[in-house]
């Protein structure tokens, strides 16, 4: 017995989260999916109220919910966020795999949204569980966000901000190989047009060429640009990035084109502003049509890219009380615990941290180069450990414990 609760309870919860996971994994829950995470939101619910914990379902849009589920310890103490998000990505259009069958493997579990990011979110779900039917959180509060539409305009995030919820801290359970991550750059998609003026490819002295213009515009941004971000770095998060992600210009081969479309992945840090982000294309732009009187150009976010809220980068005091719970809890499961990394990719922690005041950590099973990939998948026992890990980091945010070798093998 420790005083998590018995063995045999630790292994039923472990065996739950697996089936959980399964079932999360045949619910899909992509674009294009009517009530696209509706039957998801339905699985977590029914674990969770099976196991006596209530739930607070909301919808945010078009039958769309947003999942809320506390657990609270008998003295009043700080409040622990655990959040994670509902939707995928698509299948993808080759699969050596069927994605949506959750296969198990070798001690993988295959499938759409196993690593970004529903074995966290069984991950989390487990740990709430654990913490209920085990009596061990004495002290605070840890609540279980499961909300929609991160992989697009993240409305589910803006709709827990807007309501008003506050927490202490969260942990953002995006796949990290279980290592703690302290932040991410901000994201910006863009899209940079050149409007230029048609004519025969044998006059091309005529028209005025958009692609030509798109060309040096990819120059420009390479040889100027990209050597500034140096000047830019950021303490924590590193340089800023820029990638050109698609081109598309013209109608065939003996007309100059009159217009070109580039869309780019702009990653910004916190010694940037996002002014800066869009004058320093302009500032380039401004170059292009210098070159080529009669050129216009414009730069705008891709549609539907986000909603309302900015998606900043977002960073943590490596002492604040989050993080160094996480190290605890780690420590206490004999990993190791002094590497604090930076996310590649962003989350829904930005606007958890910068809009709702919530300070995060992104912290979770899987490895971010299975996600979105045709061969997603996790490795079971990183879920489990993960359930574990919450569990403790809980403990040592609230304060229900204060020693490592309280919860060691728990």
């Amino acid at each position: 017995m420790t005083r998590s609760g018995s063995t045999q309870d630790t292994r039923s919860i472990d065996a739950e989260i697996i089936q959980l996971l399964i079932r999360l994994i045949k619910a899909r829950s992509y674009p294009g999916i009517p009530q696209q995470e509706k039957e998801v939101v339905q699985e977590l619910d029914d674990y969770l109220r099976s196991h006596g914990i209530e739930t607070v379902i909301t919808e945010v849009c078009d039958g769309r919910p947003n999942l809320l589920a506390s657990v609270e310890g008998a003295k009043a103490g700080p409040h622990l966020l655990l959040c994670g998000h509902t939707d995928t990505v698509p299948p993808n259009e080759k699969s050596p795999v069927d994605l949506f069958a959750a296969v198990k493997k070798e001690g993988r579990l295959y499938g759409r949204g196993t690593a970004d990011m529903k074995g966290a979110l069984a991950a989390m779900a487990g740990a709430l569980v654990h913490l209920k039917t085990s009596g061990i959180l004495t002290c605070g509060k840890v609540t279980l966000a499961a909300i929609i539409d991160e992989e697009t305009q993240t409305l589910g995030s803006e709709h827990l901000v807007n309501s008003g919820f506050k927490a202490d801290a969260s942990i953002v359970g995006e796949p990290t190989n279980n290592q703690i991550a302290i932040g991410h750059k901000g994201l910006e998609w863009l899209v940079v047009e050149f409007e230029g003026k048609a004519a025969h490819g044998g006059t091309p002295e005529s028209g005025i060429n958009a692609i030509s213009a798109a060309a040096h515009f990819v120059q420009l941004l390479e040889k100027e640009l990209i050597p500034e971000f140096q000047k830019r770095r950021d303490p924590v998060l590193g340089l800023p990035v820029v990638n050109i992600g698609t081109i598309q210009g013209g109608d065939q081969p003996s007309t100059v084109a009159a217009h070109c479309q580039i869309k780019l992945d702009r990653r910004w840090v916190n010694t940037e502003t996002i002014e800066q982000v869009f004058e320093d294309l302009e500032i380039l732009l401004e170059k292009i049509r210098s070159a080529q009187p009669g050129l216009k150009t414009e730069v705008f976010r891709v549609p539907d890219s986000m909603a309302t809220m900015l998606h900043g980068p977002v960073t943590i005091d490596p002492e604040h009380p989050v993080v160094r719970a996480a190290q605890n809890a780690l420590r206490a499961h004999e990993l190791p615990a002094e590497s604090l990394g930076v996310f590649p990719a962003w989350t829904d922690a930005a606007l958890i941290s910068r809009e709702a005041k919530i300070p995060s950590i992104i912290w979770g099973p899987g490895e971010l180069n299975y996600a979105h990939s045709p061969e997603e998948s996790i490795q079971l026992e990183d879920v489990i450990l993960a359930k574990n890990l919450y569990v403790s980091a809980a403990l040592f945010f609230t304060g229900s414990l204060t020693q490592a070798s309280e919860i060691k093998n728990s």
